[in-house]
């Protein structure tokens, strides 16, 4: 790929273009529906990061029973690895932050960027959840490929009524702002090919794992 800065460059217009045209709905709360979220590029370095799928022995339901198995663009990986070294220098820049701010309402400023990247496999499930606490904004975005439409995450009205399933694409993004009826999970069914996505978080300063933050000494400015 050619230098970082530029490829970062080449992610906020791809970003911007996309928030610009993003549709937005109103149920089961408000939520938009992002395509061509990265360059064509950028999505298929993503979808080649040699990451590999968590090993679930039977237990799922939560993310964080496998904790010691996930991945971010953080620490070493951001040396190890330019695409994603140039997604979040994309996502930290004011160009976006703002764009996101301003689009979605959510409040950025002193946040950290908190980006996982994640291999699913059969046997994985998520039980329904809302994001609210730590966390100000979440983007998942996808790395659908043939045969994996069905894979998008599940959206409840509330932790016990599904209202429908966001269609999982190649180079899309389903965006929402945390709050108490942001009710969203992951129904338990066959994932025949890893099912690849990118969990996108701004977090408070309350949020302790550090080591998780892409840039843990520069918040967000306002």
């Amino acid at each position: 790929m050619a230098g970082t800065t530029t490829v970062a460059n080449r992610i906020e217009e791809a970003m911007l273009a996309s928030f610009a045209a993003a549709e937005r709905r109103e149920a089961p709360y408000r939520n938009w529906r992002l395509a061509g979220v990265f360059p064509e590029a950028t999505a298929k370095a993503l979808s080649e990061l040699p990451f590999h799928a968590v090993e679930l022995n039977g237990v799922s339901g939560k993310r964080e029973l496998h904790n010691d198995q996930r991945s971010y663009f953080a620490g070493e990986v951001l040396d190890r690895y330019p695409v994603a070294r140039a997604v979040v220098e994309a996502l930290q820049s004011q160009r976006v932050t703002r764009a996101i701010m301003a689009r979605t309402g959510a409040k950025l400023g002193g946040c950290y960027l908190r980006v996982e990247y994640a291999v699913d496999i059969s046997g994985f499930w998520l039980q329904p959840h809302t994001d609210l606490g730590v966390k100000t904004y979440t983007m998942l975005y996808y790395l659908g490929g043939e045969g994996q439409e069905d894979l998008g995450t599940d959206l409840y009205a509330d932790r016990e009524t599904w209202a429908e399933r966001a269609p999982f694409g190649w180079n899309t993004a389903l965006v929402f702002v945390p709050s108490d009826n942001t009710w969203h999970g992951f129904e338990a069914r066959k994932i025949a090919t890893p099912r690849r996505s990118v969990i996108i978080n701004y977090v408070t300063d309350e949020w302790r794992a550090r080591e998780q933050l892409a840039f843990p000494n520069d918040p967000i400015a306002p």
